[in-house]
């Protein structure tokens, strides 16, 4: 295989690879005398299509006994706010909805989910973090959007 055969694989499965949550801090809401506290985490999140954009997300993260094992199930209350990080470019042409990041946030049912939402009469980029549950899910949610210059359209699928 040549060089520029891998370097293509390479950025086509980092173009197409879900959004991984980086870290950002976290502070204690309730003391556990047994296993970690309950907190709340923010976490940075890059678009893996959108260039130049990353969105902060904070969620409720429960502790205790259960919490430390994974067998609790977090709350489905969740913050997020985007930014334009960097100058904007596009990995490949956006579908007008797309899930861009999951995580498990109890044992099997439940997850935490950020949704990017093309407003392309607006050129801007919308995003929507919500919890879901097989059974059940949660009216509880937050948006955020960031407007990309009127020079660059967003490309459409």
């Amino acid at each position: 295989m040549t060089t520029h055969a891998a370097l293509t694989i390479a950025l086509l499965c980092a173009a197409f690879t879900p959004l991984h949550a980086q870290p950002i801090g976290e502070v204690d809401t309730v003391f556990k005398f047994i296993g970690p506290d309950h907190k709340i985490v923010v976490h940075a999140h890059d678009d893996p299509k959108v260039r130049g954009v990353t969105c902060y997300m904070s969620r409720a993260k429960t502790g205790g006994i259960k919490g430390a094992v994974g067998l609790a199930e977090d709350r489905s209350e969740a913050s997020i706010d985007c930014r334009q990080v960097g100058p904007v470019s596009f990995v490949a042409p956006l579908p007008v909805q797309e899930e861009v990041f999951s995580e498990r946030i109890s044992l099997i049912f439940k997850k935490i989910r950020i949704v990017r939402m093309v407003d392309a009469p607006r050129n801007t980029l919308v995003y929507l973090t919500y919890s879901d549950r097989v059974i059940e899910g949660s009216p509880q949610n937050s948006v955020a959007s960031v407007p990309v210059d009127r020079a660059l359209k967003i490309p459409l699928q």
